[in-house]
């Protein structure tokens, strides 16, 4: 081969990952035009709208089949890394991951006992304003019909619609539908299945996504789908796959055959069940900053929006890790994590109570998150101009368990005193007062920083406010039945008018009296509304 052509062949291999693909884009999707292109100047014409601003609380179905094993988070990658926890289970309940791989795994999962009506019905009594279905993970599932991906869960696994389910109980229960899209980063993400054993009776034996075609399945329950669409492996490794999130020097660039396939299932997914949210999980956007594709898609996405919706745009788009530039364009996504301070601009904390995929373990050890910590991070999160999106756990089978229940019952009776101090409810001056406000916690990356915050006290308060009203969320009930408000004594630059009226939520009026100190609020002996939190309405 001569060297210019050696040369050129090389910078294929560097661009695209492989092989003899054409760089040449053959998109099958139209997208929709309209007001905004695919640049950040004109996606950041985009303004929140309202109806998100006043919702704050959101309940998500972080399920698909990696949930099947009841093994935790991101099995389908750590099935295929010998001697971890995901590696030695999958080793005792399935067999070697090149003789039963992923694709296996989807075949197990059923989701006999799925009721989407009952979940989002029971979702929404919780409180939850809106409610997110996951449309595919890192596995490379397609969780609906999808045209351009052959594994999805209609062809294989539940053979059910899910996404079309999910659409339509939270439609029939009124609240809006966020699908969260996760497969951008399948390319790197399944990067361990191309490996092989290197000690132990299976050493050199090939997991199963690097050996097998197409032709392998006849006879089998696959057969007619070729592994390859799922795993997507046949390329170089990048490395360091872990660091891989930002599409670094030195990552395995994706095909655009790749990418134009990642419009096409986005696409089909936001035309057919016209989610009025979109979780991409995902730096900024999907691809970005190697590709534009991400704002190809969200820029069809708020165009069709605002057609649908008579020139009114009412979609809700979120990334991660984003610059200032971003937040003008799109909704930043906090992932287990709450920034410190205020922020000018609506935001999203997405959390779980447990794993983000299903895990035993997280039941039977006792691990989730308690009704009081979930709703001190709502609280926090509302006072700082951010909603919560809550992954509620599912099992394969399509059931939460008993646990996540009374999790969710709690929630819910703190909701029926409370609920009017988080909805509808808008920052005040300052987001809080206490020792846990005046901590910095630096967000880690895409966030991870929850859990880091000193236990919180009675001196613990966060502030929201609604017209006139002004709500103060006390984080615990004080142990002399006295709460002083330092940030309402007389004086205060942040409330120069008269206090007519102080009432605690479930109870009624209360005294009180404003010096220089502050408020001083005397709480009611024997009428604790609620064990987690207490609600000051001031008017």
């Amino acid at each position: 081969m001569k060297k210019n052509k050696l040369k050129v062949l090389l910078l294929s291999v560097a661009l695209t990952g492989t092989l003899g693909i054409s760089a040449q884009s053959k998109k099958a999707e139209q997208a929709e035009p309209g007001k905004f292109q695919p640049t950040w100047e004109s996606l950041s014409q985009y303004e929140t709208p309202e109806w998100f601003r006043n919702a704050k609380f959101g309940i998500w179905a972080h399920w698909g089949p990696q949930c099947q094993p009841e093994a935790g988070d991101w099995y389908g990658k750590a099935m295929y890394e010998e001697g971890g926890d995901a590696y030695k289970w999958h080793l005792k309940h399935y067999g070697h991951p090149s003789e039963f791989g992923f694709k296996d795994v989807i075949n197990e999962w059923k989701a006999e006992k799925w009721n989407p009506e009952k979940l989002v019905s029971l979702y929404k009594r919780v409180g939850a304003q809106y409610f997110f279905a996951m449309g595919n993970h890192h596995d490379n599932m397609d969780l609906w019909d999808s045209k351009y991906q052959g594994w999805n869960s209609v062809n294989m696994g539940p053979k059910r619609d899910i996404l079309a389910e999910w659409e339509k109980a939270a439609r029939k229960n009124k609240l809006p539908f966020g699908v969260s899209i996760h497969s951008s980063h399948a390319w790197t993400w399944y990067e361990t299945a191309q490996g092989a054993d290197k000690t132990g009776q299976y050493a050199g034996i090939s997991y199963d996504a690097r050996v097998l075609t197409k032709e392998d399945g006849k006879g089998k329950w696959w057969e007619g789908y070729d592994p390859e669409e799922l795993y997507v492996q046949r390329h170089a490794l990048s490395g360091h796959v872990w660091a891989a999130w930002n599409w670094p020097e030195g990552t395995s660039v994706p095909t655009q055959a790749y990418y134009d396939n990642f419009f096409d299932r986005t696409v089909d997914m936001i035309n057919k069940y016209n989610p009025d949210l979109v979780y991409f999980d995902d730096s900024v956007l999907p691809f970005w900053p190697i590709n534009d594709t991400g704002m190809e898609v969200v820029s069809h996405y708020y165009n069709r929006n605002m057609k649908q919706n008579k020139g009114k745009l009412e979609a809700v788009v979120f990334g991660k890790q984003l610059e200032e530039q971003h937040k003008e364009a799109i909704v930043w996504d906090v992932e287990k994590g709450v920034p410190s301070n205020l922020q000018d601009k609506p935001w999203q904390t997405c959390t779980c109570l447990g794993s983000w995929h299903y895990h035993r373990s997280a039941y039977e050890d006792g691990w989730y998150k308690s009704a009081r910590t979930v709703v001190h991070m709502l609280i926090d999160i509302v006072s700082k101009n951010g909603n919560l999106l809550l992954s509620v756990p599912m099992k394969g089978d399509g059931t939460i368990d008993d646990k996540e229940e009374k999790i969710l019952e709690d929630i819910a009776a703190w909701m029926s005193i409370n609920s009017e101090g988080i909805f509808d409810t808008r920052p005040w001056h300052i987001f809080g007062e206490g020792p846990s406000a005046e901590a910095i916690i630096p967000l880690d990356g895409a966030g991870f920083n929850e859990g880091k915050n000193e236990p919180y006290t009675a001196a613990d308060i966060r502030f929201v406010k609604k017209d006139k009203t002004l709500y103060a969320h006390v984080m615990e009930w004080p142990t002399n039945g006295q709460i002083i408000i330092k940030s309402l004594a007389s004086g205060s630059p942040h409330h120069t008018s008269n206090i007519k009226k102080v009432e605690l939520l479930g109870v009624g009026k209360v005294n009180f009296t404003r010096n220089s100190t502050g408020l001083v609020v005397d709480l009611p002996k024997n009428k604790k509304p609620n064990d987690i939190s207490l609600v000051l309405k001031i008017d």
